[in-house]
């Protein structure tokens, strides 16, 4: 069998099993959970290449936490020594805490963590520990806990639609936010195909969807659209070629191709992406799956090309 990129989180069958987020506690607008909405308080640790931060990345965008909330973006190259703080394109030193490593981080919250170190973290800069690893519970908290400080008037998780968005979210994330690595990371045959084609499943039902509705709930993108635009923002350029994810490209499905190009386009999105990033720390970091390391200088897509799906 083929080496794990992780091997802590690969079954002895060849599935990817990625591990649980180690950090889960809440920022609350009254402080009961511990930490208290204030500005300037926390600050977030990202990755412009990972998916996962990048949710969390447009969320603090699309509520306009960006004076209430810094962020601090990690070299898109990921070593044996993991995410690390370096001066670069588009990456920076970490002006926080001085951390050379975002382990330093993780051990500084919790000396005995053993697991593996990600983006996105929430950071307490008086408290001096990371509040939350878990882009699911950032995503929420960004969405409400920092409302009465300023915070853009917009709901990414209305109550009228709570029930029918955990329910599409938990589709989204098993067959292709978390399909595309279950694909890619699979160490046998049998696992690899085991993921691909519900992949492809899903990707075709929400393009069958998309077909009568702008966005997955209607005129207005909510916190389902962001979750999945991440994963198709990526995978003409990451996921068809270097996970294997091939049986079709987004650009060959008309609905969601416009669909992306649609979300692309929303205000300040397009900024948020960053290609140059994304490509290198996947083809370079991935060295057993790459291991040339040569990062392809494709493809060639226009996601500023006009769509007009309004009238869906």
């Amino acid at each position: 069998m083929a080496s794990a990129q992780f091997p802590d989180e690969q079954s002895d069958t060849g599935e990817f099993e990625r591990q649980d987020d180690a950090f889960r506690d809440w920022v609350t607008p009254d402080g009961s959970s511990g930490y208290p909405a204030v500005a300037g308080r926390y600050h977030l640790y990202v990755s412009w290449a990972c998916p996962w931060a990048h949710r969390t990345i447009i969320v603090r965008h699309l509520k306009q936490l960006e004076k209430l909330i810094g962020m601090t973006v990690v070299d898109p190259i990921r070593d044996d020594l993991g995410w690390a703080f370096r001066e670069g394109p588009g990456h920076t030193l970490d002006p926080i805490n001085r951390f050379n490593f975002l382990s330093e981080a993780y051990f500084a919250t919790d000396p005995h963590y053993h697991g593996r170190v990600t983006v996105p973290v929430l950071w307490d800069k008086e408290k001096k520990r990371i509040v939350n690893n878990s882009d699911d519970d950032l995503m929420r908290i960004f969405n409400s806990a920092f409302d009465e400080l300023g915070a853009a008037n917009l709901d990414l998780y209305p109550k009228e639609h709570r029930l029918e968005i955990d329910q599409l979210n938990a589709l989204i994330y098993d067959t292709v936010n978390n399909g595309v690595y279950k694909a890619g990371f699979a160490t046998s045959q049998k696992a690899y195909e085991a993921a691909v084609l519900p992949l492809f499943a899903t990707l075709d039902m929400l393009e069958e969807r998309l077909a009568n509705d702008r966005f997955l709930f209607g005129d207005t993108p909510l916190e389902t659209d962001w979750r999945l635009f991440v994963t198709l923002v990526r995978f003409d350029a990451v996921y068809h070629g270097h996970f294997k994810c091939n049986l079709r490209r987004i650009i060959d499905y008309q609905n969601l191709f416009g669909y992306l190009r649609d979300l692309y386009q929303q205000p300040g999105i397009a900024q948020t992406v960053n290609f140059d990033h994304i490509k290198r720390h996947y083809y370079y970091t991935h060295d057993d799956i790459n291991p040339t390391r040569i990062v392809p200088l494709g493809p060639i897509q226009d996601l500023g090309a006009p769509v007009d799906r309004r009238e869906l």
